[in-house]
């Protein structure tokens, strides 16, 4: 079949032409070989220091509780039996910090509103998934996008000494995100799972991807979370930030 296609082309293309595409073909023959012993070996760095990272993160809090948690919701069947066998999909959203001491004063952030990964979300429970949400701490929530900056102070407003009440401006917004919110965790069809930094949403994001395995073809990610592309190794942080103190007399 090659000497097929390299005849096609000696004999509609010009000269030139076609001996630049045979020189083209020939070098890639000869190091195609070395080409992919070269991916090999990048994938074994890669490998390497994935099991580096996780190696010298910081243990996960409730990481048990975590896992728990997933298999019960992966696992969950509405009472009415109408989502069973639903495709899973993992959403991601919101942006990591990388902190610069292990009991963390300063970080530096990768800041995303979370936007996308809210919306995205409410359009997959929509199209009939079943959505496991790891959001950073803070960011923009499914069901919320129409609700203000703060919603508990504008939202809401006191009708007297002991109660308050939703103002009228906001009171469909807020009757809709409370609706459809619980209603999707009702039915098994969200769950919600918060980071903050970038060694808990890589540590999470593994037992999701363990936990989804048996789902096979059913299972998804979708990764719009804005991650840091560096970190500082854990062993590596100073425990705390020492600052110089300056008196003034």
């Amino acid at each position: 079949r090659s000497w097929v296609i390299l005849l096609f082309i000696h004999i509609y293309l010009s000269p030139v032409f076609t001996h630049c595409i045979l020189a083209f073909y020939f070098s890639f023959l000869q190091f195609f070989p070395f080409f992919l012993r070269g991916i090999e070996m990048d994938s074994a760095a890669l490998h390497e220091e994935i099991d580096s990272f996780f190696e010298s993160a910081p243990p996960l809090k409730d990481s048990a509780k975590i896992t728990d948690k997933l298999n019960q919701f992966i696992q969950f069947d509405s009472p009415s039996g109408e989502f069973r066998g639903r495709r899973v999909v993992c959403v991601t959203s919101g942006g990591t910090t990388v902190p610069l001491e292990q009991r963390c004063v300063r970080y530096i952030d990768n800041f995303s509103s979370g936007n996308r990964g809210a919306a995205s979300t409410e359009y997959f429970i929509k199209a009939g998934y079943k959505v496991i949400f790891l959001y950073r701490r803070g960011t923009c929530q499914p069901y919320c996008r129409s609700l203000p900056e703060d919603p508990l102070l504008e939202c809401f407003e006191l009708a007297d000494d002991f109660n308050f009440q939703v103002r009228q401006s906001h009171s469909e917004a807020v009757k809709g995100a409370i609706r459809d919110h619980h209603a999707a965790v009702a039915d098994g069809l969200l769950l919600k799972l918060p980071f903050a930094t970038i060694f808990e949403y890589l540590q999470m994001l593994k037992i999701i991807a363990s936990s989804m395995r048996t789902l096979g073809p059913h299972a998804m990610f979708y990764l719009a979370a804005a991650v840091s592309d560096f970190y500082v190794p854990w062993k590596s942080m100073v425990l705390v930030q020492y600052n110089e103190i300056i008196f003034l007399f």
